[in-house]
């Protein structure tokens, strides 16, 4: 097993490297939170002291960071991955940012002979921890297939979608899925609770029919048992329907329904609501109509 960098010890980041050491691989790491750092460090990774530093040790770069905007910092900074990377290495950039960003950073580093694949992921903190990630990735088949066997350390499946950018571009495509369906299905729950039929009730009955969707199974309970506490946060679906907007607006493409849904996640974020898990759409449905979607 050869030695991999990883930047990037956040809530997806953390879990992902500690399965990456399970399966055996080398780890040096980096990130800016010294607690995660020490957790890592006593999991088995060596630690550097700068992306600069953890790239020079590696022909391997994972990051798993917020945005757009960090990935270019780290990346391509002072004392960032391409300071430190050698010729021929390769940066696996797993977090979920604008494709033009992932293509431009991509850009930057093949200048040096640096190789790229972006590669974000969707399952949220508990796939992350079993590492039954979904891996979205876009760069070329043959370094796709280089980083496969890392990939199957932390995800259940990995699909090459295209170029670099194609990967992030298959994440926004998920989020909006995602993210509408969630809507629909507090839409539709807080109109049945409100014309006195039990919601529970109606799950059951739709759930396996064409209206039935993984969405549907993994939210529609937890609305209804009240449980919010974060799989994937408003603020962090916010983030990403932000690059959905982006990068539609960049390419001349019109998106009214994902618009639509920014809106009331925001109107959620202003509520103090930001940092609890998506489901809880359905407060906004509810404030709305004055009932609770409850068994």
């Amino acid at each position: 097993m050869s030695k991999i960098a990883f930047i990037g010890l956040g809530i997806m980041g953390k879990p992902m490297s500690k399965n990456l050491i399970k399966a055996g691989h080398e780890l040096v790491v980096f990130d800016i939170d010294k607690a995660a750092l020490e957790e890592l460090k006593q999991a088995g990774a060596e630690v550097a002291v700068s992306p600069r530093d953890a790239a020079s040790k590696a022909n391997t770069i994972i990051t798993m960071l917020p945005n757009s905007p960090q990935v270019k910092t780290v990346v391509l900074g002072k004392d960032g991955v391409i300071e430190g990377a050698q010729k021929g290495s390769i940066v696996v950039d797993m977090s979920s940012i604008a494709p033009l960003v992932a293509r431009e950073v991509s850009a930057a580093l093949a200048q040096k002979g640096i190789r790229m694949l972006d590669a974000p992921v969707s399952g949220g903190q508990p796939k992350a921890i079993d590492g039954t990630l979904s891996i979205m990735v876009g760069g070329a088949q043959a370094d796709f297939d280089e980083i496969l066997p890392i990939f199957k350390a932390m995800g259940s499946s990995a699909v090459l979608t295209g170029t670099v950018g194609a990967g992030n571009v298959t994440k926004l495509a998920n989020q909006i899925i995602v993210a509408i369906n969630i809507a629909a299905v507090s839409e539709a729950l807080v109109m049945a609770t409100k014309a006195g039929v039990d919601p529970d009730l109606v799950y059951k009955a739709i759930r396996g029919g064409l209206a039935g969707s993984t969405v549907l199974d993994a939210k529609a309970p937890l609305m209804m048992d009240r449980k919010f506490n974060p799989g994937f946060r408003i603020n962090l679906h916010i983030k990403d329907l932000g690059n959905v907007l982006e990068t539609s607006h960049e390419i001349g493409v019109s998106l009214p329904l994902s618009a639509v849904v920014m809106e009331i996640m925001q109107a959620l974020k202003a509520d103090g609501m930001g940092d609890l898990d998506h489901g809880a759409m359905v407060q906004f449905y509810e404030k709305l109509a004055h009932v609770e979607v409850k068994r």
